[in-house]
């Protein structure tokens, strides 16, 4: 067990080469760490929301308003699909929980309703519809959405809206968000280094749904429409263009945000004001020209999340798949649109729960507290180890420096956020990494106190104390991982500590000091062991 082989020398030593170089860019300032060589590591760790400070919010996926939009999207698949069929309907019902419409010719309703059944509504992960098709009195048919169609569109909403949400502040430079979910449709953003949290709900919180829709009705008109009935296939939009309140657009979107590949902030070449420029995919392009030369002289209408930013008049066909969004846009604002349609809409509204701010100086606090307390936590650990066991305490303590230099260098070349129960899951592992030590030194105690020669009582020292060892360290392991798999945020942070800390510590704990005390004995060849 004490020898030295070719393996445990090679191991320690590559460990230590490892923690040194991974550890020691946190150590150095920008400009000597700029001027290192390229092929030595600069990965540092990265500090959390409540060491360096930032902006916390807590917002939910706003379901009720999920779900309208998915029945009113079902309902125009339903109209739009029993229209290519010549089969006309009336009086359409969006309700909380259901749409209907009502067939005008009898002799139509079973095709219809065996088309509906087959062709509207996607498939559940279990194979069946999510759609439930029924017949009602007088020839209406309804539509609802089958038991967990809901649950699971919810679901993927909230998986959506995280991965938009991540892109969108990526783009705004914001470095290393922490985006989680909480509970089944909640999110948590922390941004560290943003000190404006109004800035962030800016740039998420807007759905930043964008399309351009044809204005079907004269505008002066529109609003005399609006108060009474609105035809099927339009709707009423409020507009803040400056020249309107509303218009009447159709419902059909010409083409959709989605076929966007690229939009930035410019200023417009005539007015000098802040703009947006955008360009279509080859699909967005081909729909938009179709769209434009079919309608020249007309109005359209570019609509963000359901309000009219402006509805210039088609002057002559746009073919090339490019053009610019015009509006009371300051620079700001702009960029921030650009931001949100380059990243994409959210499939969900979202709503603010909570938001916090932590400034710079409260991290900076944080961060100094943290290094006291690890500074004070080895101290303490250091002093007990050697008073208790001598030199054998020196060997544990060099183990504990080892184990330390490879858990901050596997979180710097992971370049994990460190955040302050992190630090609290550090100075815990250097205590379960001396609590190792503490069972294998007193079984040696034990061992020598028996009769046994110096030798083969660290030997066995070693061998009987590894049961031990390994029970208390999968125990914890297991704590780690069901807080990795269940927690959120900073519990996250320190399970990964954690589980990190319990296989450097079993490795520095075990193997180092084995092949320090193995060397000790080839050196000194005691006749005792320093520890009884």
């Amino acid at each position: 067990m004490l020898s030295l082989s070719p393996w445990k020398i090679i191991a320690v030593t590559l460990s230590v080469i490892f923690g040194v170089l991974f550890t020691l860019p946190n150590l150095l300032p920008n400009s000597t760490l700029a001027a290192m060589p390229g092929w030595l590591p600069h990965q540092r760790l990265n500090l959390g929301l409540d060491l360096q400070g930032g902006s916390y919010l807590l917002m939910e996926v706003d379901t009720d308003a999920l779900n309208k939009e998915r029945l009113s999207v079902l309902l125009d698949d339903m109209r739009s699909k029993l229209r290519e069929q010549q089969i006309e309907t009336t009086a359409p019902v969006a309700a909380a929980n259901f749409v209907s419409l009502r067939v005008t010719d009898p002799a139509k309703v079973d095709a219809a309703f065996d088309l509906l059944s087959k062709q509207v509504g996607g498939k559940l992960p279990n194979g069946q519809r999510d759609t439930v098709i029924t017949r009602q009195p007088d020839q209406v048919l309804q539509a609802a959405f089958a038991p967990g169609a809901t649950d699971q569109a919810a679901r993927e909403a909230v998986t959506q809206s995280i991965e938009k949400i991540r892109r969108r502040i990526d783009l705004l430079g914001t470095k290393e968000p922490s985006i989680t979910q909480q509970g089944t449709s909640r999110i948590v953003i922390e941004a560290p280094g943003e000190g404006d949290p109004e800035k962030l709900k800016a740039l998420i919180g807007k759905t930043a749904k964008l399309t351009f829709q044809m204005v079907d009705v004269d505008p002066a008109a529109a609003e005399d429409l609006a108060a009474g009935q609105v035809p099927a296939d339009d709707e009423y939009l409020p507009s803040d263009d400056g020249y309107r309140p509303g218009y009447l657009v159709k419902k059909r979107a010409l083409v959709t945000g989605e076929m966007l590949t690229n939009a930035a902030f410019v200023t417009d070449s005539q007015s000098g004001r802040a703009a947006v420029s955008f360009a279509f995919n080859s699909e967005g392009a081909k729909r938009f020209g179709k769209a434009t030369a079919e309608n020249v002289g007309k109005p359209f209408a570019i609509v963000l999340d359901k309000r009219i930013i402006s509805a210039p008049n088609i002057q002559t066909p746009i073919l090339t798949g490019n053009g610019q969004i015009t509006g009371s846009f300051t620079p700001e604002s702009a960029t921030t649109l650009a931001i949100q349609l380059k990243a994409g809409a959210l499939p969900a509204p979202l709503k603010v729960e909570e938001q916090r701010t932590v400034g710079a100086e409260l991290g900076a606090d944080a961060v100094r507290a943290g290094e006291i307390s690890l500074a004070i936590g080895a101290a303490a650990i250091f002093a007990f180890i050697i008073v208790a066991y001598g030199m054998f305490g020196v060997y544990a303590a060099i183990a504990l420096v080892v184990n330390v230099l490879m858990m901050i260098g596997a979180l710097s070349m992971t370049q994990a956020t460190l955040t302050l129960p992190g630090i609290a899951g550090l100075i815990l592992t250097m205590a379960v990494a001396v609590d190792a030590n503490v069972l294998i030194y007193e079984r040696m105690r034990d061992e020598a106190n028996a009769g046994r020669a110096p030798m083969a009582a660290a030997d066995a020292g070693y061998r009987r104390a590894m049961v031990s060892i390994f029970d208390a360290n999968v125990t914890t392991m297991i704590s780690a991982l069901i807080m990795l798999w269940l927690g959120a945020g900073p519990v996250k942070g320190f399970a990964t500590n954690l589980a990190i800390g319990v296989v450097t510590s079993v490795f520095t704990a075990i193997v180092v000091t084995q092949l320090l005390i193995g060397l000790w004995f080839r050196l000194a060849r005691p006749k005792a062991l320093p520890i009884t």
